[in-house]
């Protein structure tokens, strides 16, 4: 029995294949006495194209390139392009050009040597002894002969004595400034040596004000 309907099965298997949509079809060509063409079925990919579509309000870019330039590597935001934020860096010593180097020096000396003397007072390891102010003060001022000899290598590695200044000389609007005289090798020294002035007369006027005129600051 078992053997009986076994090609019956194999016989209806057969047909439902070749009946399917998916199976090829051969034709016989007319007046070719040759080999039946076998067509494959057709399958249609389906494709779909995105489109943009241009909103009819136009939106504000809060960041975008400086001066609507891309090749000038620089952005403007609400931040670097402000007017209160563009006073305030071109009143700093480092951005004022028409300022000698020497002076630029110390001022960004007296800052530093002004400002060090309450932290090594404080966190010093003599803190909690009579010598503390002693003791900070001359911590502040070896820092800030560290600070000069670091600021003076730095300029004899980065500029040649006698070259013209590696400013440059154009603003980033196109108008045409003088090249900052800090970036050649002896505006450099004259900075570097009105930072180291300006940096022991701030350790020094710290001390004075503190130990000597024994003023009521916080840090004592």
């Amino acid at each position: 029995m078992a053997s009986a309907t076994s090609p019956m099965a194999s016989q209806q298997l057969k047909s439902n294949f070749t009946s399917s949509p998916l199976s090829t079809v051969l034709l016989s060509p007319k007046g070719l006495s040759s080999s039946p063409l076998r067509l494959l079925p057709s399958r249609r990919s389906s494709s779909f194209t995105v489109k943009a579509v241009q909103s009819e309000k136009p939106t504000f870019q809060v960041i975008q390139p400086i001066n609507g330039d891309p090749f000038i590597g620089s952005l403007e935001t609400p931040v670097t392009s402000s007017p209160l934020i563009a006073w305030y860096l071109s009143n700093l010593p480092a951005y004022r050009t028409a300022v000698s180097p020497l002076l630029r020096g110390i001022e960004v000396g007296l800052a530093h040597g002004f400002l060090l003397v309450g932290p090594f007072v404080k966190t010093g390891p003599l803190r909690n002894t009579p010598y503390a102010g002693g003791a900070g003060s001359l911590a502040a001022a070896g820092l800030v002969v560290i600070l000069s000899i670091c600021l003076s290598m730095y300029g004899v590695a980065s500029f040649n004595e006698g070259d013209p200044s590696t400013a440059p000389s154009l603003t980033l609007t196109g108008r045409k400034k003088e090249p900052d005289q800090l970036q050649t090798a002896d505006g450099w020294a004259k900075f570097s040596g009105g930072f180291f002035f300006g940096g022991i007369s701030g350790v020094i006027w710290a001390y004075f004000l503190l130990y000597v005129l024994n003023l009521p600051y916080f840090f004592k």
